[in-house]
């Protein structure tokens, strides 16, 4: 879905000779307002910012989601951050956007008050798939039931983590299976398990791997969510490696063993 948003933008940035330029929030506001209700996060913010890059974005605007952010009336965000601060030529936005303090702008005032500030808008229709309505929400379940396949085709491309090699108990290496600590930005992954993965950072193309996705329930009670990754006749250093972990196909979920 986003996906099609991005090449519209583009394709109408080069006819009109403007920028191309996505306005994005940090934190999300659902997480800003509630916290342990928010859905888990698809991508952190690097990871997003590298995805729009491989689109062909000339600019990401991030900007943080705070309390007198949050206290904007629909008029202030217009005039402040779309008209005054980006100088907004042309907008795009999804049938359901809402803006403003307490979701309070709908699409008949923002194009009320960007003819006010000299701007067009213009709305993303739904896009379908195999009859249903790509969303971040399907995404989410086809992660949560491990079924990849499905959120390949939504997302238009294999899922992935990001992130750099730390340090971490080496108990891998103890057992004879090395494994490259993978630092999440989120303790709340998508998804969990035991995975076929393919690894983009260490090489020129990509290596196979078996990924552990999960709070590793025989080693520790913390609850904290760890990616960790085992390459295949692999011994090199690759501590503070920036590694995209791409995963193929959900092995089986986590198990707790008696040692």
């Amino acid at each position: 879905g986003h996906q099609a948003m991005l090449e519209r933008l583009t394709g109408e940035a080069r006819r009109r000779r403007l920028a191309s330029c996505v306005l994005t929030f940090e934190p999300h506001p659902r997480e800003f307002f509630s916290p342990l209700a928010a859905p888990t996060r698809l991508t952190s913010l690097r990871e997003k910012c590298e995805l729009l890059a491989a689109r062909g974005l000339d600019r990401v605007h991030v900007q943080r989601f705070t309390p007198g952010f949050a206290a904007l009336s629909p008029q202030a965000f217009v005039e402040e951050t779309l008209a005054r601060r980006l100088r907004a030529r042309w907008l795009l936005v999804g049938e359901d956007f809402r803006f403003g303090a307490k979701r309070a702008g709908d699409l008949p005032a923002l194009k009320d008050l960007a003819a006010r500030h000299g701007f067009e808008v213009d709305v993303m229709p739904v896009v379908m798939h195999a009859s249903a309505r790509v969303s971040s929400s399907a995404v989410r379940a086809a992660l949560a039931a491990g079924d990849l396949a499905s959120a390949e085709a939504l997302l238009g491309r294999p899922y992935s983590i990001s992130g750099r090699v730390v340090h971490g108990r080496k108990l891998g290496r103890e057992l004879g299976f090395a494994t490259a600590n993978v630092q999440l930005k989120h303790n709340r992954p998508p998804l969990t398990g035991i995975f076929a993965v393919r690894v983009h950072g260490v090489i020129a193309g990509a290596l196979p791997a078996v990924a552990s996705l999960g709070v590793r329930p025989t080693i520790t009670a913390s609850g904290r969510a760890v990616l960790e990754v085992h390459l295949f006749e692999f011994s090199a250093d690759l501590y503070h490696k920036h590694l995209r972990v791409e995963f193929l196909k959900k092995i089986r979920d986590e198990e707790k063993y008696t040692d």
